[in-house]
């Protein structure tokens, strides 16, 4: 089988759609480069998912903590201190039992004039459950990075703001919070890295992959045990990552040089030979 051949079966294997069985002899390298490139779709998956939720939980989090009012600050600091203080991989195990023990069948919501069903059957698999709580810990981690640079907001923006007369959201929404990700999007930049490198721990939950289809670990601990050489497939899942990871850095600083685009460039200074011989 070819290089191609093998990239049409496997290539969208993870997600259900090519050949089901796996290789079990005869591995080859393109084998192990085209599963785990293909389980890297889980990993961008939760990625993705979680960042994108979490950034507008993170969002009101910050001003939640940052609100003068404790129905406000004291709910958001727990959230924060709870989900800091606790390890990432204890909380996936603990959400796990917790989803499990909800009546998988789904939560009656009366709502007055009518009776809904929530669905959580899905919440004890990994495409559902694991997004819960990366979500749930990047939202405490990026609401504390939020926190510190609404601090650190110019007094004078903010003044200037009241001065002319901005009603209280429109003075958070033009002058407030853009200045709040200027000031926090190189830290919030490594978190979206930590977070890339934090889904790999999905596959040690308890959460079960969907359909057998895993992540990228899934794939690479599948072929270091049948080819009994852990030294090609987790250097391949390592370059993928390195990989994805300069992607997010160039995203992210594209993204920071357009949130800085009013700001004038730094003048470089150049340096200049003038040898003074008469004084």
């Amino acid at each position: 089988m070819s290089c191609y051949d093998t990239l049409m079966d496997y290539g969208l294997r993870s997600i259900g759609i090519g050949e089901r069985l796996l290789p079990k002899t005869d591995i080859t390298l393109c084998d192990q480069f085209v599963l785990i490139g293909s389980g890297m779709i889980w990993n961008i998956y939760f990625a993705v998912f979680a960042m994108v939720l979490g950034f507008g939980l993170a969002t009101l989090v910050a001003v939640g903590k940052a609100s003068t009012s404790p129905w406000a600050s004291v709910p958001a600091k727990a959230f924060i201190f709870v989900f800091r203080g606790s390890p990432l991989f204890i909380q996936f195990f603990l959400a796990y039992e917790i989803f499990v023990l909800i009546p998988k069948a789904g939560i009656d919501i009366n709502l007055g004039f009518a009776i809904i069903t929530a669905e959580t059957r899905w919440l004890t698999k990994a495409w559902l459950g694991a997004v819960v709580v990366l979500f749930l810990n990047t939202s405490a981690y990026s609401g504390e990075i939020f926190y510190g640079a609404l601090q650190s907001v110019p007094k004078g923006d903010v003044e200037a703001a009241d001065a002319f007369g901005m009603s209280g959201f429109r003075k958070f929404r033009r002058i407030i919070w853009p200045a709040m990700l200027r000031l926090a999007w190189p830290s919030y930049t490594n978190e979206a890295i930590f977070m890339f490198h934090a889904t790999t721990l999905v596959f040690f939950s308890g959460f079960p992959a969907w359909r057998q289809s895993g992540d990228a670990l899934y794939y690479a601990s599948y072929f270091a045990d049948k080819t009994f050489n852990p030294f090609v497939s987790y250097p391949i899942i390592a370059v993928y990552f390195v990989a994805f990871t300069l992607l997010i850095i160039a995203v992210f600083g594209w993204a920071n040089a357009r949130l800085n685009r009013h700001i004038a460039p730094v003048q470089k200074v150049k340096f200049r030979f003038k040898p003074q011989f008469i004084r």
